[in-house]
């Protein structure tokens, strides 16, 4: 499966994303080709060819990278401001969040739990304590989506090994961005997700409409592989998001809409506004659809199944601790714990399919360099 190499110029938008998605496909071979195996397998998730292993909540390591400028206190966000983030991922990726209850009952039944939830870091790359809070000053004014915030050598501060913790810089952006995010699949220097610092969290310099911690949950979803959900066409109806259970609309919704918003012939109940992958206001987008979970199953089975990979050996060792042994013996594998059984041999095959991966990346990049 290829995607289409004509990537038009985007327009200035609340998220980048899709700017940095565009500029990583003319920039790079090695990430159109990434992106094709990422969308393959998306679509064996999608069609039911495959289907997910996971069968427990994943808990994400998150270290926030705080880019201030002195002259501007504010940005320097405390960490009662970071908590709140954290508290608002946690509830919006398990379908938690108190204001779920106003999905439309027509797609109630849609609403899903992408069981994962996010912990600030509690070791630093090289095995020491950490809070999970990187500060770091800088003399820049703002940054855009050209990537500068992840980088000392530009102002902005160097990532903690992607494959291993989701990077979340939060900074003073310009040109109205509220964040932006890379798509699994690109340069690991720069993997993550930008949010400014007066969209981020529910206090401190949180502001009114987008204090609602949304904007991050947004880019996250944009981390592990949702699109928009309109399918950034520019009205033409003719893309979508890749997610079968989300309504085709013309173009991103903004500020508060009535239910139903009709566009691209999608009547009776139009466009799924209040999903996290539109434009709303922060205190009107509820809900990820079970179509979205598989898609972001699909990533961490796959591009990103390190995260799954580094825990689930843990997770085996701590039931074998609470005594649900597993042994091995001439016959085959008998486990007195079916769970831990299957937790130990997905774990072999995630391993086996990231090396898999990384073969392939290797190879790319070196018959590019040969060419």
């Amino acid at each position: 499966m290829t995607e289409n190499t004509s990537f038009p110029a985007p327009r200035r938008d609340l998220c980048g994303a899709m700017q940095v998605h565009r500029r990583l496909l003319n920039e790079s071979m090695t990430y159109r080709a990434q992106r094709a195996r990422i969308e393959s397998r998306a679509l064996q998730y999608e069609t039911g060819r495959r289907s997910s292993v996971r069968r427990k909540v994943l808990t994400l390591p998150v270290v926030v990278h705080v880019v201030h400028n002195p002259n501007s206190p504010g940005q320097n966000i405390d960490g009662e401001q970071i908590n709140s983030q954290i508290d608002v991922l946690n509830k919006d990726f398990r379908a938690t969040n108190p204001d779920v209850s106003q999905v439309p009952d027509v797609w109630r039944s849609l609403i899903a739990d992408a069981q994962i939830e996010f912990a600030l870091a509690t070791v630093d790359p090289f095995g020491g304590p950490t809070d999970g809070i990187v500060r770091v000053e800088t003399d820049q004014t703002d940054f855009d989506v050209d990537d500068g915030v992840k980088s000392t050598a530009t102002g902005g501060s160097d990532p903690w090994p992607a494959d291993q913790y989701l990077n979340m810089w939060v900074c003073q952006l310009g040109g109205g961005l509220l964040g932006y995010a890379q798509f699994p699949g690109g340069p690991p220097q720069t993997d993550g997700v930008v949010i400014l610092h007066s969209a981020f969290g529910t206090t401190g310099t949180a502001a009114a409409p987008y204090d609602g911690g949304r904007t991050a949950t947004h880019e996250i979803g944009h981390w592990l592989d949702l699109f928009h959900i309109w399918g950034d066409d520019d009205g033409a109806c003719s893309n979508d998001d890749r997610v079968a259970d989300t309504p085709v609309q013309a173009n991103c919704n903004v500020g508060k809409p009535s239910f139903p918003r009709i566009t691209c012939d999608n009547a009776p109940n139009g466009d799924m506004f209040m999903n996290y992958m539109d434009y709303v206001d922060d205190d009107c987008m509820f809900m990820f659809t079970e179509g979205q979970r598989e898609r972001i199953n699909a990533c961490l089975e796959g591009a990103r199944a390190s995260f799954l990979v580094a825990r689930q050996p843990a997770l085996a060792g701590q039931a074998a601790s609470a005594g649900q042994a597993v042994t091995a013996g001439a016959a085959g594998p008998a486990a007195h714990n079916g769970d831990v059984e299957r937790l130990l041999h997905d774990s072999e095959r995630l391993t086996r399919e990231v090396l898999a991966d990384i073969q392939n990346v290797l190879g790319l990049v070196g018959h590019r360099s040969g060419e």
